[in-house]
């Protein structure tokens, strides 16, 4: 067992120069395991974990862990297991947060790893009281509104929860399904089917493509997308494998949306949890009259842990797919067939979904129907105001013209529809 320890100086001026800093090491041939630990004061200053392998990227946990193994056949989440393969590796930092005085990161390496991966903790399945789908939603023929939710994290990155206790929350939801889009990674991928199976839910293969300036989910079974390229390539990249991209949460905090693109990606997480605190707001609708025509609706809890308020499906996003099948729901997400509820129960301290009783407004063709929204009033994306008056009612309503949301006489916005 060989141990390597190395000091890296960082100021302010590496931050300004690499946002990324590779700290390379060598692997030698017959490795089977390697372990690496960082340290550093992290009073004032937030370092990001990562690491790429000779032979491409192995994974990152960003700061919300210090450490990581990798074992023929096993990793710790976010990281991709198997026996590390001979060649220059990198230790990733990433430089999140810099005081000006600097920082000094310890960089421990040590091959083989001298321990092993403990154990993922795990979920067992809730009972399920009701499902999204059974609502019965007016839908085109042959198709099915399922009701999910498109922004989920889990121990694979800065989530608490395993992936099984993250399908739990949402099967206690009432959700069909659930996108799993952890950062930067795609470690979780492998999982995602057999607890999707064991709790009863569709869980989509995700990753949430992490940056300082902004964030974007890559939806599909597509491979990891190198959030360290312009966020151009990230658009192009996902739409030559096939995937769906999505810009999360583009007016949130200091997770804002900042990229240039030349070219954008069909899809926008314009309702993001964060939307609950002022839902009276026109702040989504102002940034969202600057991209295109035509764009799909998604909306996104991006639960973390079971200390949040939010559960998954606050907001629901509902797709209308010929199965709950992942690559249905996907399929329904490239035909922009989505619509969005935000109508939940607070109890003090746990926020959740109303699916069978929220109102609704889904496209049919060139309709919009509001279903349980009478008293409630449909406002275009013009600001022109109609009333709803019955408990099923559909409405002439061009796309050019959206995107379409529903309001109560507070002004408090319950859903939204393109």
């Amino acid at each position: 067992m060989t141990t390597t320890r190395r000091i890296i100086p960082i100021t302010v001026d590496t931050q300004n120069e690499h946002r990324f800093l590779d700290v390379p090491f060598d692997v030698p041939p017959g490795t089977d395991s390697l372990e690496v630990v960082i340290r550093y004061d992290g009073s004032n200053a937030g370092i990001d974990l990562g690491c790429e392998g000779a032979g491409g990227w192995r994974g990152w946990s960003g700061g919300a862990r210090t450490e990581f193994l990798i074992h023929p056949a096993d990793a710790t989440p976010g990281y991709l297991p198997g026996a590390p393969e001979a060649g220059e590796w990198n230790v990733v930092l990433g430089l999140h947060r810099v005081p000006s005085e600097g920082v000094e990161v310890e960089v421990e390496i040590t091959i083989p790893a001298s321990r092993a991966v403990p154990p993922v903790p795990d979920a067992a399945p809730v009972t399920r009281a009701v499902r999204g789908s059974d609502r019965g939603l007016p839908a085109e023929p042959g198709l099915t509104w399922f009701a999910g939710d498109f922004h989920g994290h889990t121990i694979h990155s800065d989530g608490r929860l395993p992936i099984g206790g993250l399908a739990a929350l949402g099967v206690a939801s009432g959700l069909d399904f659930m996108a799993v889009t952890d950062h930067n990674t795609v470690s979780h991928h492998a999982h995602l089917p057999a607890e999707g199976a064991k709790h009863g839910i569709t869980l989509l293969p995700g990753q949430e493509v992490t940056t300082h300036r902004g964030h974007a989910n890559a939806f599909g079974d597509i491979g990891w997308i190198d959030f360290r390229e312009p966020a151009q390539r990230w658009v192009d990249e996902v739409d030559r494998r096939g995937g769906i991209l999505s810009i999360n949460h583009p007016i949130s905090g200091d997770c804002s949306w900042l990229h240039r693109l030349e070219r954008r990606p069909a899809a926008v997480e314009l309702w993001h949890s964060t939307w609950y605190l002022e839902l009276i707001s026109t702040a989504p609708f102002a940034w969202f009259r600057t991209w295109p025509e035509g764009a799909t609706l998604l909306g996104g809890s991006d639960t973390h842990m079971l200390e949040e308020p939010q559960r998954p499906g606050t907001p629901t996003t509902w797709v209308a797919a010929t199965d709950a099948s992942a690559e249905a729901i996907l399929e329904g997400v490239r035909a922009g067939r989505t619509a969005i509820t935000g109508s939940g129960v607070f109890d003090g301290t746990v926020l959740m979904p109303e699916l069978m009783r929220a109102p609704a407004l889904v496209r049919l063709g060139d309709e919009v129907v509001a279903v349980d929204a009478e008293g409630l009033v449909l406002v275009d994306g013009f600001g022109r105001r109609r009333s709803v008056r019955s408990a099923r009612e559909a409405f002439a309503a061009d796309p050019a013209d959206g995107p379409f949301h529903l309001v109560l006489a507070d002004r408090r916005i319950m859903a939204l529809c393109a």
